[in-house]
């Protein structure tokens, strides 16, 4: 049951505009009521113009806004008294519209308008809401929707059938509601309602109590009846759907990544597992999908794999790769069915991805993409199960579905994007991210598109980095495991955590680390081995892990060690972290010949003297240098910059820009390479 949320205390004191945000907001919390990124609102408001005269102003959500976090800024603004002549226009193409509404903006510099613009302006109302409601959407999407709707709101509602959305669509809706005076909303077929009032509290009173109607006559049908049918699988405990995921979703990652890297979302949740396991989950996923928000995000269909958990993981492996071909090719034909002029084949992989016992994969160019397609199945899930419950589930045509999917105005905004960085797609992780080299290297990665596993055993660090990136960069761009690379299993847990959030791993970054200075005679086999674990030992299970989960996604994958100038240059006083450095760089290098069959690529970056920001140099390891070149632990760094050829401090960021060119497609015909980054050491001069 939607919840009704305004607050006249809250409310009261926004100005106009500030109003409707408040109004949107509320609306957009409860995904039941509006779809993330789908529905759209506006207000008619008089504004004064750049000449101070009153002017109607149509506010409308821009296009690609959230109803739910959108701001002021996020609203396009029109003005009212230019476009209503178009109410007595015959007929106007999609690119028509667009443009001559490009051309009535009120305020230079506001986001493009909504496609559904012209259904605000043409209502006299002064506001309007066009949500996606689960409930209307299940009473419209029945064989019979009108009639159905009908028995829920009588003459009080005004019935318009399935056209895309455009200037024909908003002209019907128009007519409907000036044909029919006192009807209380419009409900379109397979598609959403409309609603509205005088004022904003009273749009949104109305908003909700049609909902609410809706629902309540839906829950009544509902009782007693197995809409999904019965239990058709056994169900796995939460362990073992972890331990599956982990094993499967690399797979599932490469093969959805034939065209562009995906990012891979699992989804367990009571509801989608219920749905999974019922009998008629395979027939009843296959019929479509419930409105063009689904559309748009998740496909008409997803791919159903038939698997039972007693069947194996064996099994589990062959149908996915056998079902994901199979949709392939099943989406090239329905776009070979329907392709108009002009028209270019889409991704055509599976956005939803359904397994009995398991639950759901979604996928998409970033984290923030396949988490829409998961929360749009969700609603699809809860539609579907309605429209069961009060007449049966009838989707968009193929035809249908093909014209919103391919429709040129939201291929069009696709074309609006920037183009991709050079790790869009991309799942990188990172050892001792949370500070000095690794934290600027997870920056320098997301910045490029990457999304990031932060690995230390300073977790709370950890924590930090990603939580500051992930504010900076967006949804989900950074997470932090626990990963004392010393210890098998927290290396192998690090691999599965990155891979039951992100489907997989593309880019490993050995890089945890830690220093000693001793002379050989005062150096202990506790100081030999702690060094030999960390940066030896450590670096292999890091590295085995890696090959062992890339070799299962099958797209290659890049890897590179964070090694030292004292790898290939003698380091005095350091004996024990020199000769465990070296064995780094000759692993690195045996790898890269292991790898290469597989499009597996290892590198090295030496870097020599980075003191800023490195938890390293905060620690006796400074004293034990300054110590061995006899000078004080503040003149360190000095020192270091005086030795190197070019007379420069190697920064953090310095090293994360060789790691990246390594790590990315620049240096695609690379590997067993060396990059030094110490600003010229005779010593380490590659040889």
């Amino acid at each position: 049951m939607p919840q009704h949320l305004w607050n006249d205390t809250d409310f009261s004191a926004l100005p106009d505009l500030d109003g409707l945000v408040y109004r949107s907001n509320l609306l957009g919390r409860d995904r039941s009521v509006i779809n993330i990124y789908g529905g759209n609102t506006s207000a008619k408001i008089a504004q004064a113009d750049f000449a101070g005269r009153m002017t109607p102003v149509l506010y409308v959500k821009a296009s690609g806004s959230d109803v739910a976090t959108m701001k002021a800024r996020d609203f396009a603004a029109l003005r009212l008294n230019d476009i209503l002549p178009l109410m007595s226009r015959a007929a106007m193409s999609d690119e028509e519209m667009v443009a001559y509404l490009n051309h009535t903006a009120f305020e230079p510099g506001r986001p493009r308008q909504s496609i559904e613009t012209l259904l605000h302006a043409f209502l006299p109302f002064p506001h309007v809401d066009h949500s996606h409601p689960d409930a209307l959407i299940s009473l419209a999407c029945t064989p019979f929707g009108e009639a159905t709707a009908r028995k829920v709101f009588g003459a009080r509602m005004a019935w318009v059938d399935y056209i895309r959305p455009g200037f024909t669509l908003s002209q019907q809706i128009a007519k409907g509601v000036l044909d029919h005076p006192g009807v209380e909303c419009v409900v379109m077929g397979k598609h959403g309602l409309v609603t509205w009032g005088d004022t904003a509290k009273q749009c949104y009173d109305t908003t909700i109590r049609i909902i609410a109607e809706a629902e309540d006559y839906i829950n009544a049908q509902r009782q007693g009846k197995a809409v999904f049918g019965g239990v058709r699988t056994s169900g796995l405990s939460r362990a073992e759907r972890e331990t599956l995921a982990a094993e499967v979703l690399p797979l599932a990652r490469g093969l959805v990544s034939a065209q562009r890297s995906a990012i891979l979302s699992w989804d367990d949740a009571p509801e989608t597992l219920d749905f999974v396991s019922r009998e008629r989950a395979p027939e009843l996923s296959q019929l479509g999908a419930a409105c063009p928000d689904h559309l748009v995000h998740v496909k008409r269909q997803p791919l159903f794999v038939d698997w039972a958990p007693e069947q194996g993981a064996a099994a589990l492996r062959a149908k996915l790769s056998e079902g994901v071909a199979d949709f392939v090719a099943r989406y090239t034909a329905y776009f070979e069915q329907h392709k108009g002029p002009g028209d270019e084949l889409r991704d055509p992989s599976p956005r939803v991805i359904l397994v009995p016992g398991l639950g759901m994969i979604n996928t998409g160019k970033d984290a923030t993409e396949a988490d829409v397609s998961r929360q749009l199945y969700h609603r699809a899930i809860s539609v579907i199960g309605a429209s069961e419950a009060v007449g049966g589930f009838e989707s968009l045509s193929p035809a249908e579905a093909y014209g919103i999917e391919y429709w040129p105005l939201e291929l069009y905004k696709l074309k609006l994007r920037p183009p991709d960085r050079d790790l869009a797609g991309k799942v990188a992780l990172i050892t001792g991210a949370a500070s000095g080299i690794g934290r600027a290297t997870a920056e320098r990665f997301i910045a490029e598109g990457a999304h990031v596993v932060i690995a230390d055993i300073n977790i709370e660090g950890a924590r930090k980095a990603a939580a500051d990136l992930a504010a900076k960069y967006g949804f989900r761009r950074a997470m932090a495991v626990t990963c004392d690379v010393t210890r098998e299993e927290q290396v192998v847990g690090a691999f599965a955590a990155a891979t039951l959030a992100y489907g997989g791993i593309d880019i490993i970054v050995n890089n945890a680390g830690i220093a000693g200075g001793k002379l050989i005679e005062d150096t202990s086999l506790a100081d030999w081995q702690r060094n030999i674990d960390i940066l030896a030992t450590g670096y292999f299970l890091v590295a085995r892990e890696g090959f062992r989960l890339l070799k299962r996604q099958a797209r290659g994958g890049a890897l590179v060690f964070v090694c030292s100038k004292n790898s290939i240059g003698a380091g005095k006083g350091a004996s024990a972290y020199s000769a465990a450095k070296a064995a780094e760089l000759h692993l690195a290098r045996c790898l890269a010949e292991e790898g290469g069959e597989f499009g597996i690529r290892v590198n090295s970056v030496l870097p020599d003297g980075v003191i800023q920001g490195s938890s390293i140099w905060n620690s006796e390891w400074r004293e034990a240098r300054a110590r061995n070149y006899g000078v004080k632990p503040e003149e360190i760094e000095e020192l270091y910059r005086k030795r190197n050829t070019l007379k420069v401090n190697v920064t953090p960021a310095d090293i994360a820009e060789a790691i990246l060119w390594l790590a990315g497609p620049r240096s695609a015909k690379t590997t067993g390479g060396v990059i030094t980054v110490d600003g010229g050491n005779a010593t380490a001069y590659v040889r």
